[in-house]
């Protein structure tokens, strides 16, 4: 039997004039037993990516532009694209209607909360302070704590409610998008994950799995769990 055709959103095209993504999703992919396929922004027949795949993961990287939510500009906003903005979206919103199996990580989840009509908290220091550390100061990745609602798709995924999760992120959800429900929070309240209530074959998270999954088989449950459903979805 064939592989389930897992998509990876990719980071926008750098001044090198390259797309990028970090070889921890790929790897993560690959233990869960999917075939990664690469998808960078700007494609413009995003039906036929579409029509090749049996599961999509929306990754991290540069922030929304906050004209997509109504933000004000901030100092700290950095690395926006309107061509991944735009896929993106339209990506998410394709998971919500379609149940194509998904997982929004980081930027994926702010994405999905904007493409159902969501606002972002535009740098999340200025609202909730500095109690826990979601990113550091070098924009390096940092641990915390995060509690999971005991009842929530996600609890069952990762089979635990009370996790460390790798932490890379300035900015998190304001105003939930239509449908979603908060099933996860860190210890300052930042929303940490989200769900759709019946909407089984997707889960976002606010944190970084991937980089931690290698070594953590807690993380890497959320990419098994992608493709596994990838898998049922194609036979």
């Amino acid at each position: 039997m064939s592989l389930p055709r897992i998509g990876l959103t990719t980071y926008a095209r750098n001044e090198e004039n390259w797309f990028q993504l970090p070889a921890e999703y790929v790897d993560a992919v690959r233990r869960a037993g999917g075939l990664p396929v690469l998808l960078a922004p700007g494609e413009t027949r995003l039906d036929l990516w579409l029509d090749g795949l049996d599961g999509l993961i929306l990754t991290g990287g540069g922030d929304l532009h906050p004209e997509r939510y109504g933000g004000a500009d901030h100092e700290t906003i950095y690395n926006t694209d309107a061509d991944r903005d735009r896929d993106e979206l339209a990506l998410a919103r394709h998971l919500v209607e379609s149940g194509l199996p998904g997982l929004c990580i980081c930027r994926g989840l702010q994405v999905l909360n904007v493409a159902l009509g969501g606002t972002l908290i535009t740098h999340l220091p200025d609202v909730v302070g500095d109690r826990v550390a979601h990113r550091t100061a070098d924009r390096k990745p940092t641990p915390h704590d995060v509690a999971v609602d005991a009842g929530s798709r996600l609890a069952g995924v990762l089979g635990a409610t009370d996790v460390t999760a790798a932490s890379w992120h300035h900015q998190a959800v304001d105003r939930l998008g239509e449908g979603l429900e908060v099933v996860a929070r860190a210890p300052d309240g930042t929303i940490e994950a989200v769900e759709i209530r019946g909407l089984a074959s997707l889960v976002a998270v606010q944190w970084h799995p991937e980089l931690t999954a290698a070594d953590d088989p807690v993380q890497q449950r959320l990419f098994d769990e992608v493709v596994r459903t990838a898998r049922e979805r194609r036979t």
